[in-house]
């Protein structure tokens, strides 16, 4: 079953226009999903909205949304009013500037897109944008209207479309100073320093998002088909965590420094001496 498009309309740059489509590039459609139920009646719970001094239940018509000025002060927006805030779409994406693919830091990065042509008539007009971008190393700013809010978004070339990923605004996303003002600096150097290079070149390989596997959602799977099935559901015990307390020694035995040097000195100890061996063997008598 084809993918369907969460937004349709037109990719702007310049005078050249693409009607496009926005697929939804990561989803958790496909994790398992709970709902809740009365244990004694077996029935699906449904939430209410109740009042927070009455208790009574409030019914949809009567509720409207609230800014909090103070304890219990509210400015109340009626929904024609919030309506009203929401900002026209004209379907179009629309590209600001072309900037280098890795001009955008990480921590802006929100939720990516698959882009794609939406027709025949235009996958020239796509491949033209998608190939120039390509030629030149560029990636695209570009906004756009998106689920009722005006969105920024990151357009790089990816396989034989374009990935589209929304961007945080400025003030979404925290200063790392906030948090790093309280990690004291350190220098590491000598042995500390290249037992660590050492691990980290042991280390090395390449991202294979196949190989990495959800176990949460795969005990999950288990837990519910073991359910189905009445067999014994068996609790799992704690891992014992032990305390790193010399971090040269965990770093030796991480590099296999330690290992090395223990399993060498078992085997010392094991293999006896050449002169406990020369005592111990038979004399031979002269001919």
């Amino acid at each position: 079953m084809a993918p369907r498009a969460n937004w349709k309309g037109f990719l702007k740059v310049g005078e050249l226009t693409c009607p496009v489509a926005l697929y939804t590039a990561a989803s958790t459609s496909e994790r398992i999903a709970f709902h809740t139920i009365n244990r004694a009646t077996g029935h699906r719970v449904h939430r209410q909205f109740v009042d927070s001094s009455t208790g009574k239940p409030v019914e949809k018509e009567d509720q409207v949304k609230g800014y909090e000025l103070g304890s219990g002060d509210y400015v109340v927006l009626e929904p024609d009013e919030v309506a009203a805030a929401v900002p026209e779409s004209d379907k179009t994406l629309s590209v600001s500037a072309f900037i280098g693919r890795s001009d955008v830091d990480d921590v802006y990065f929100d939720k990516p897109y698959y882009l794609t042509p939406t027709d025949k008539h235009a996958e020239e007009a796509f491949a033209l944008i998608r190939e120039g971008m390509r030629k030149k190393k560029v990636a695209a700013i570009a906004q756009a209207v998106l689920f009722r809010r005006v969105r920024t978004l990151l357009i790089r070339p990816e396989g034989d479309g374009l990935l589209a990923t929304t961007l945080s605004y400025d003030y979404e996303v925290r200063s790392s100073k906030e948090v790093f003002d309280d990690v004291p600096e350190m220098k590491i150097k000598g042995e500390m320093l290249e037992l660590a290079e050492h691990i980290i070149n042991t280390k090395r390989g390449k991202f294979a998002p196949a190989e990495f596997d959800d176990r949460y959602e795969a005990a999950l799977a288990e837990l519910v088909k073991a359910k189905i099935e009445g067999r014994e559901i068996k609790v799992r015990k704690e891992p014992k965590r032990e305390k790193v307390v010399d971090l040269m020694e965990a770093l030796r035995q991480s590099a296999g420094v330690g290992k090395k040097s223990a399993s060498a000195k078992a085997a010392a100890k094991s293999k006896p001496s050449a002169r406990k061996t020369a005592q111990a063997a038979p004399r031979r008598k002269a001919s």
